[in-house]
């Protein structure tokens, strides 16, 4: 009689769990505001926010949880990323539909002051001339080779007046990131030496950002150095303290090229633990570099005891930003940028539910942030993305809850 009341309970969990799931799957139907924001123009952005304002004295540097320019004034990063160099083609995407100058004017039309430009070391270390056909609408660069196209692509978007932070996203060029041991931290030379196509040391990794950044030394808007993409070790066992001791050898390392760098260090647990910094901080040879950086997405928390992020309670969701990372904002100890973090143009209940609670908090607290992305599609088999903020031509914008969450953000 016990075994079968068991077995009945287990049964009646797993309908109430499947139901549970299969409610967060349905879609959601944007609110009246959401859909009031989609049928008017979006306002221009106020010139101050960006770098190149004559409201900002450069350089950058930290002051408690804000970043701030040399009169003190805050500067908060509205980011998008602009992604491609990192994977298997090489370059940032849309280089064959948009000139590089059109596409930063769309990201700052959108209001975004700085852009997260990613990179893998295997562009650095290949380095392979571009396809004529990848550069088309910027037959300037046909000829050149990808660090090439990388550096005019980034001078672009400052020379609109967009401030620029590198990332090393990845080893291997190709989509990030998975459970594959070679790509899931800065070096991976302790591995089988068969079992990764691109392998490198630490020191190559270092190497590959001075070969990269040399060429930003002088760009006073490059502001900074996002050291590398969701650390998480083998299988999410990366201690923190490994990862902040050799953010600490690379960041003095770009300090020494550029001390008007910021050093930007994300959480281990594929960006998501920041939760170390409390007792081991990140310490540089020049003061007030160090800025932070978490990711947060919908699946974010899976084998947590309260969830994923997409199926969490707003006080739930709070609690474990607190835990994970807002507690170096909220008690005014360092910046930390929510580097990356995205949402469906066509989002379930489950999608929206985690973007509204995401960004009531970064709302709250007035969070830098970075939005994953602006590209509209991916460079394997030129699949659709469906996170992008613009359409298929790289101009006309996709005016959605998404943006208008963004734009209050970033007008706050």
């Amino acid at each position: 009689m016990i075994f079968l009341v068991s077995i009945l309970l287990v049964g009646f969990l797993l309908r109430y769990l499947w139901k549970a799931e299969a409610a967060l799957g349905t879609p959601w139907i944007p609110d009246d505001s959401s859909l009031a924001f989609s049928q008017r123009p979006l306002s221009p952005p106020a010139n101050d926010t960006f770098l190149s304002s004559s409201s900002y004295k450069l350089p950058l540097q930290t002051k408690g949880r804000d970043i701030v320019d040399q009169n003190g004034r805050r500067f908060k990063l509205s980011s998008v990323n602009w992604y491609g160099a990192s994977d298997e083609l090489f370059i940032p995407g849309g280089l064959d539909v948009q000139h590089r100058d059109t596409i930063a004017q769309t990201i700052r039309s959108l209001g975004f002051n700085s852009v997260r430009m990613p990179y893998s070391d295997e562009m650095v270390i290949s380095n392979p001339e571009v396809p004529l056909h990848l550069l088309s609408a910027n037959r300037d660069l046909v000829g050149k080779r990808a660090l090439d196209v990388f550096e005019a692509t980034v001078t672009a978007l400052t020379d609109a007046g967009i401030a620029v932070i590198v990332n090393n996203h990845i080893t291997t060029a190709r989509w990030c990131c998975d459970g594959d041991p070679c790509d899931a931290g800065w070096a991976n030379d302790y591995l089988p030496g068969q079992l990764c196509r691109v392998r490198q040391t630490e020191a190559q990794w270092i190497e590959h950002w001075e070969t990269l950044m040399a060429r930003f030394v002088d760009n006073p808007l490059v502001i900074g150095a996002d050291l590398r993409n969701e650390v998480r070790g083998l299988w999410g066992t990366m201690p923190w303290a490994k990862w902040a001791a050799a953010a600490e050898r690379a960041g003095n390392v770009l300090l020494g090229m550029n001390p008007d760098w910021l050093i930007i260090v994300g959480g281990t647990e594929s960006g998501n633990d920041l939760t170390g910094v409390g007792r081991r901080p990140v310490k540089l040879d020049v003061e007030n570099r160090v800025v932070y950086s978490a990711h947060v997405y919908s699946w974010s928390g899976w084998g947590s005891a309260g969830g994923r992020y997409c199926k969490r309670t707003y006080p739930s969701f709070v609690k474990a930003m607190r835990k994970n990372w807002a507690y170096l904002v909220e008690e005014d100890v360092a910046p930390v940028w929510i580097g990356e973090f995205g949402a469906p143009d066509r989002p379930s209940v489950g999608d929206a539910n985690y973007w509204l609670n995401l960004l009531k908090y970064l709302k709250e607290i007035n969070a830098d942030f970075g939005y994953w992305a602006i590209n509209p599609r991916k460079p394997k088999g030129n699949a659709k993305e469906s996170y992008s903020l613009v359409g298929d031509d790289w101009v006309t914008p996709v005016l959605d809850y998404r943006m208008k969450d963004m734009t209050e953000l970033m007008r706050q």
